[in-house]
């Protein structure tokens, strides 16, 4: 074999694996991305039972009831358009609140959302900027900033 085709051949297999190597990096990614949606999104874009997302909104307001034990806690989540029921077994963030923005992590099956993990708000003024972009898409943002003023808030320090 001539130098210039074992060069050849080596580059090539080089390539190969190069191209398998990154293959291989983008599947163990895409197992692991979880993306965020509003309740409007997941009843629109009907999502599978098997795919985990990211459900963020506003906890409704008279929505959180406590069951087996207060054990599991059971309640909605909504971007003002649509609404979403969450079942979550384990311990809440001591933030969460009624009437707060509010991500929950985990599957939606049978029109449920079964949450592995709810994530608060970190303070008053805060809303997760997740939350607060599905609000604003959703045309409900000047609902939420009617509320933030008379709470004494701003809607530019919710999202901050």
């Amino acid at each position: 074999m001539k130098p210039k085709r074992k060069r050849l051949t080596f580059v090539i297999l080089g390539l190969s694996l190069l191209g398998i190597a990154a293959g291989l990096v983008l599947m163990a990614f895409e197992e692991n991305i979880v993306f965020f949606h509003s309740p409007t999104d997941v009843k629109e874009k009907n999502i599978g039972a098997d795919r985990r997302i990211r459900l963020g909104g506003l906890v409704e307001e008279g929505s959180v009831k406590k069951t087996a034990g207060g054990k599991t806690v059971e309640f909605t989540i909504t971007d003002l358009n649509e609404t979403i029921p969450v079942i979550y077994a384990g311990l809440l963030p001591d933030l969460f609140r009624e009437g707060q923005g509010v991500v929950a992590e985990g599957l939606v099956k049978n029109g449920v959302f079964q949450a592995d993990e709810v994530l608060a708000k970190h303070d008053e003024n805060y809303m997760p900027p997740e939350v607060a972009d599905a609000l604003k898409e959703s045309g409900q943002w000047q609902h939420v900033e009617e509320k933030l003023k008379n709470s004494g808030q701003t809607a530019e320090g919710a999202t901050q």
